[in-house]
């Protein structure tokens, strides 16, 4: 009896074990902890059409927001009906917003389509209206869709809320990702409003609400300046500013890009990252200030800067590829030296991912580049698949697998 108590024990371990680690693998934009890397090994360095491709699923519409991972189900973001090809816009009042889920073998488990609020956009450039990833906490599945809003889904694909936090449109759309913080979802409503939106997970009621998201098309990043207290810390034009993420009140603020601003902000050790405009700039900040922080906590500036991609930390060192100028990137964290700038082959759209040494370039239209994740410029590979569509999706990892998104297919990639 004993025997039998013990072998239940260890596998109800196991379990327990195993749901919480799948749980975790990829549960929002640019992966657990929002920044573009993963601790995963043995990740592969070499695929094709006919080598190392797991499986390829045709998703139900296009679009430029990453899957989500979450135990043995994957879920992303299409639209379809409008503008999906440029020789047949269609309709507007035929876009239909899609929320799929996969299993993890890439079998289409369900697919909720959602009418957005119109009038829409008549035309968004470069990324559609489904650039936004969604965002999990183990329970549920939460979307943004610019004007369309928020919305709260189950694990099943029904419809718990939907939230509005603000009506306007830009021909550019709307590209940030919902961010999860205790009992709050939050959005950077920049388009749709010019503010920083926090929601209760539970009730789809409005939290607390910030103003000042100038021209800002970047998802918020927590940051822990060492003290154990989570800021929430986004790039707006011409300011860095940071939040309490649970109230919304502004803790510290400081002189950032002189223009619109897309990559995300990452941090390390308490020290936030940013860059972005065309003015190829990046600039360090120490977080944990208070008020105005330009002259007190902000560490360097280097002449080194991206229109959309986000960088990544990665052992020591920040690593990106400009799309606005195809120039590789990579900047040492702790003085802000540009360690290299090489001239790129081609142009990315979706963000640099980082794990097991490598670093992933997925490109928009010629193929996926794997570097070596170290200060100094070596190509490993150059990866090509046999899809005319184009590559908007930043990469990510889960369950020992990369993934790949276009705008008709999702690759999972594996040795």
């Amino acid at each position: 009896m004993l025997k039998k108590l013990s072998c239940f024990a260890i596998l109800l371990i196991a379990v327990m074990v195993s749901n919480s680690l799948v749980a975790s693998d990829w549960p929002q934009f640019r992966g657990p902890n929002s920044q573009g890397s993963t601790d995963a090994t043995n990740l592969p360095l070499k695929w094709s059409d006919t080598e190392n491709v797991v499986w390829k699923t045709e998703l139900p519409g296009f679009g430029a927001s990453s899957p989500i991972a979450l135990a043995d189900r994957l879920y992303v973001t299409c639209y379809s009906g409008y503008a999906v090809e440029p020789e047949k816009s269609g309709k507007l009042e035929d876009l239909t917003l899609h929320v799929v889920c996969l299993s993890r073998d890439g079998k289409i488990v369900w697919d909720q389509k959602l009418k957005p609020k119109q009038p829409e956009s008549e035309k968004v450039r470069d990324h559609g209206y489904a650039a936004q990833t969604p965002a999990t906490d183990g329970e549920s599945l939460f979307f943004f869709f610019g004007k369309s809003g928020v919305f709260k889904f189950d694990l099943d694909g029904k419809q718990i809320w939907q939230a509005d936090v603000g009506e306007k449109t830009h021909g550019w759309g709307s590209g940030t990702s919902p961010v999860l913080f205790r009992n709050l979802v939050i959005v950077n409503a920049s388009v749709e409003s010019g503010s920083l939106v926090a929601i209760d997970k539970d009730t789809g009621k409005e939290v607390w609400r910030a103003g000042g998201m100038d021209a800002s098309w970047n998802t918020p990043h927590l940051v822990d300046p060492g003290d154990g207290k989570q800021e929430l810390v986004v790039s707006v034009k011409g300011k860095i500013l940071a939040f309490d993420p649970q109230t919304g009140e502004p803790l510290w603020n400081c002189e950032g890009i002189p223009d619109y601003v897309c990559p995300s902000v990452v941090s390390h050790e308490g020290v936030v990252y940013v860059i972005g405009g065309r003015s190829s700039k990046a600039i360090a900040i120490r977080a944990g200030g208070r008020g105005d922080v330009t002259e007190t906590h902000r560490l360097w500036e280097a002449t080194a800067g991206s229109n959309v991609t986000s960088p990544v930390v990665y052992d020591g060192h920040l690593y990106w590829v400009s799309d606005r100028n195809n120039v590789a990137y990579c900047v040492r964290l702790k003085d802000g030296e540009v360690i290299y700038k090489e001239r790129f082959a081609d142009q990315p759209y979706a963000s640099a991912m980082a794990g097991d040494g490598k670093l992933y370039i997925v490109t928009r239209n010629a193929g996926t580049y794997v570097l070596a994740a170290r200060p100094e410029y070596v190509q490993l590979a150059h990866n090509n698949l046999d899809d005319s569509s184009t590559f908007n999706a930043s990469p990510i990892v889960a369950h020992g697998r990369l993934y790949l998104r276009s705008d008709k297919f999702l690759y999972c990639i594996g040795e």
